[in-house]
């Protein structure tokens, strides 16, 4: 396997204003650069060289007056969107070129130079939504990806898979009803930003393209890979895409301080590990979202690299029944969904 990673040193300047500590904050892209490089995993991958996003890629993505408007306001020296969201001097080429590394990262991989890939981006991008930054975001990464690939005619159906703690509420507005794009969202609820509901599914022109699992605080990783296989599984074999994007957020981590989930270690391994299996072990790239717990981050992003390599990496292999809540959001999500999944095309 020929297994990319793309980061830029930009990332790392990225960083907020002021003594306030902040969770998206630079050390956490260290953790994992050091994890690889102490594991002899990026003397065995292909670094693709990051680049900025142009203009032509932001627009198809978000709208023109939003990336004026966000291009002003970072050319400022520092400060914060909202509550949550910072930038400092470097932030407007970080973000930049965290969107078009993505799609740079893609690229080689839908062109064949790659059989898969991880991108290490920072700042994060899914809740970017057309017009506006939130939640640590500022440009939507992955559907940046996205759309790069289907303007170049390198895909033409695309799945994205968030596996962030967090919907990526960004995602789904900028595909709701885009029929070519699949976006799958497992996420906790109630938590930020409060969308995602299971009743959220597509718009017109794109019924069923939009699939929601909503689960409540402390589900694991029974309950994770439960909705994998009876829901992941099934929405990806009905679509038929041919390029998978992963929305690579780790918060759903068991101690992880944003969120209330309980996904160990193995769990997320299991997770990487049938996510590339499903889409045929190639033409696979990885984004990396959200994670704040630094050693627990490189960890499993170090096992998903060491998944895309082909290592043998311990998942569960232990068989629990999920949590009836879960079990009543998966019937719930089959529901909404399964007759369609179901239907000859």
């Amino acid at each position: 396997m020929t297994i990319g990673y793309v980061f830029d040193e930009i990332f790392l300047a990225h960083q907020a204003p002021g003594p306030v500590w902040h969770p998206e904050c630079p050390e956490r892209l260290t953790a994992v650069l050091d994890a690889l490089e102490s594991g002899g995993l990026t003397s065995r991958m292909s670094r693709v060289a990051a680049r900025e996003a142009t203009r032509e890629e932001l627009v198809a993505v978000h709208n023109a007056a939003y990336v004026d408007q966000l291009e002003r306001l970072l050319a400022r020296s520092a400060g914060y969107i909202d509550p949550d969201t910072y930038f400092n001097e470097s932030t407007r080429d970080a973000a930049w070129r965290a969107a078009g590394a993505s799609a740079e990262l893609a690229t080689r991989v839908a062109r064949a130079e790659l059989d898969a890939g991880i991108a290490l981006v920072r700042p994060p991008g899914h809740h970017a939504t057309r017009e506006r930054s939130m939640g640590f975001c500022l440009l939507n990464n992955v559907a940046v990806a996205a759309r790069a690939l289907q303007a170049a005619g390198l895909a033409q159906r695309i799945a994205i898979l968030d596996w962030d703690v967090h919907h990526g509420n960004g995602t789904e507005d900028i595909f709701w009803d885009d029929p070519d794009v699949l976006y799958v969202s497992i996420h906790e609820s109630p938590c930020y930003p409060g969308t995602g509901p299971v009743t959220a599914s597509g718009g017109p022109k794109a019924p069923g393209t939009n699939v929601n699992v909503p689960l409540p605080p402390g589900m694991g990783d029974a309950e994770y890979l439960a909705v994998f296989d009876r829901v992941i599984a099934p929405a990806w074999r009905w679509f038929a895409p041919d390029f998978m994007l992963v929305s690579a957020g780790y918060d759903a981590w068991m101690r992880d301080p944003l969120a209330e989930m309980k996904v160990s270690r193995a769990g997320f391994a299991s997770l990487a590990q049938r996510a590339f299996d499903l889409a045929g072990r190639s033409r696979f790239a990885a984004v990396l979202e959200g994670g704040y717990d630094r050693l627990a981050l490189a960890d499993m992003v170090t096992d998903l690299a060491r998944i895309l390599l082909g290592d043998a990496v311990p998942g569960v292999h232990h068989d629990e029944p999920p949590h009836p809540a879960c079990t009543e959001a998966i019937d719930f999500a089959l529901h909404m969904h399964a007759a369609r999944w179901a239907a000859p095309k």
